[in-house]
């Protein structure tokens, strides 16, 4: 994984302009294969939906995986006819590779897809978009999973669609509500920068992108949907089921072994309130205190757990110093990784060392509670030692929480470190519409790299840019390079977000 900061870094998430009437904000893309029934219904009715309620120019674009009926003179015609329409074929099948190439050859800041079929209500497309548009969100799905959705399908596709999620959940701790869901948007500035990462050209290329942005700490806008089943879905269940579990294997394996490059959109806009300097807020300190009570609770019961176990062949002081023992250096090591997100094995035996030196004064405390205890009584309850232990172990957590926070895992104070830049792309005035290009590749659609994962440094994204518009005819523009400053908490490798 790569741990520098990548020059592709997003910018600040700003509310789009209105622009200029001959470029789309918006860029409906529909992918389709063998649809020559229900494509132009459905380009018809989208069309006619947004012509009379998105305040926005619009861009509808069909993309025709392969067909083999006559879904591209279908397409040709709609093109034709309509102003908005336009229509690209791909010659390979493949909903993700359909969306991948359409969307990276977009000159839309707003891109967005949906099913041919259009079992989701048009009336939430205006509502998936608009966080997009104000800046307030990075990605937008609907949810059919939502308490507020209208859903009408059948027993099997609902009991699939929600094992589906919950295996997300609890492999990917996906916090996403629905994955599959015909119905997303994302902004083209993010997608630019997340698409590379991307692997799957099928049916489980939602997902991907969306565990990958969520992992990267980007946000994702959930919409509820009202969804009709279409019983005439040509979607094979079994064999999309079987890639789908094979993708999050394979993503899951991906993000164990730190293969991917997230660092590229984590951290990426500046704009998160809770790395603001607020005078008399410590940093960190809430989302801290919240890692430490959840871990220092874990530990209570642990620690709790080793000490009745230690107690049935061994008095009450030996039994509390080897369940603090055991679980101090458990504590130690779940907070350095969890509460002040340090990770790799830098430091590892000084933080150990350090937290045995905590360890001895809640040692200290802990078995100073218990003489007091026998003192006052010759021979104390159980439930009394336990009580007794609870609370000396509370005073300890609160110093123990200080010390690892002043003295174990300190802050590194700004004017301590010395200030880094990184090089960032800036579009040029009055193009805000930029999109990157590799100028070495003929098709403007080609991906060169079959794995991403494998090429995590160079992707076609990374490469020049060119003006929205400005990919047929190959005219370029220079781009400038600026320096911008890196604050140095975005650099602290105990930062997790």
């Amino acid at each position: 994984m790569r741990t520098d900061s990548s020059p592709g870094s997003l910018p600040a998430r700003e509310h789009l302009p209105a622009g200029d009437a001959g470029t789309p904000v918006l860029d409906v893309v529909i992918p389709v294969y063998n649809e020559e029934k229900d494509l132009q219904p459905c380009v018809l009715r989208l069309h006619q939906h947004l012509k009379s309620t998105f305040p926005y120019a619009f861009r509808i674009t069909i993309a025709d995986n392969a067909s083999t009926d006559t879904t591209p003179q279908v397409a040709s015609r709609l093109e034709a006819e309509l102003a908005e329409v336009r229509s690209f074929r791909l010659e390979q099948k493949g909903r993700g590779r359909a969306l991948r190439t359409v969307w990276s050859a977009s000159d839309a800041p707003i891109l967005a897809y949906m099913d041919v079929d259009l079992s989701t209500d048009l009336n939430a497309l205006l509502p998936l978009v608009a966080p997009l548009i104000s800046g307030h969100s990075d990605l937008a799905i609907g949810s059919r999973l939502s308490r507020s959705s209208r859903v009408v399908r059948g027993a099997k596709r609902e009991f699939i669609s929600r094992t589906y999620n919950l295996i997300l959940r609890g492999s990917l701790q996906a916090r996403f509500s629905d994955a599959q869901c015909g119905f997303k948007a994302i902004r083209r500035d993010v997608a630019q920068v997340l698409l590379p990462l991307v692997e799957d050209t099928g049916w489980f290329f939602d997902t991907e992108m969306l565990v990958l942005a969520e992992r990267a700490g980007l946000r994702i806008h959930e919409v509820p949907v009202d969804w009709v089943d279409d019983p005439d879905s040509t979607v094979h269940i079994v064999k999309t089921a079987t890639d789908d579990l094979k993708g999050v294997w394979r993503v899951g394996k991906a993000l164990a072994g730190g293969s991917l490059p997230l660092d590229r959109l984590a951290r990426p806009f500046g704009d998160d309130p809770r790395d603001r300097e607020i005078q008399d807020v410590p940093k960190g300190l809430a989302r801290q205190l919240v890692g430490f009570c959840v871990v220092g609770g874990l530990s209570t019961l642990f620690y709790l757990l080793l000490y009745t176990v230690f107690r049935q062949f061994s008095g009450s002081q030996i039994a509390n110093a080897l369940a603090l023992l055991v679980s101090a250096i458990a504590n130690t090591a779940a907070n350095r990784r969890l509460t002040f997100g340090v990770r790799g094995r830098g430091d590892a035996v000084k933080h150990q060392a350090q937290g045995l030196v905590v360890f001895g004064i809640g040692l200290i405390l802990t078995s100073g509670s218990l003489a007091a205890l026998n003192a006052a009584s010759s021979d104390p309850g159980h439930t009394t030692e336990l009580a007794v232990l609870v609370a000396a172990n509370l005073a300890a957590t609160v110093l123990r929480f200080l010390l690892f926070r002043a003295w174990v895992f300190p802050d590194r104070r700004d004017d301590d470190r010395p200030s880094t830049v990184v090089a960032s792309h800036t579009p040029a005035p009055n193009t805000p519409y930029d999109i990157p290009f590799d100028t070495s590749y003929d098709n403007p659609y080609d991906n060169p790299y079959d794995n991403p994962y494998d090429n995590p440094y160079g992707t076609p994204y990374d490469a020049t840019q060119f003006r929205a518009g400005e990919a047929a005819d190959r005219s370029w523009r220079d781009a400038t390079l600026q320096l911008q400053p890196l604050r140095p908490t975005d650099t602290d490798p105990r930062n997790r977000r």
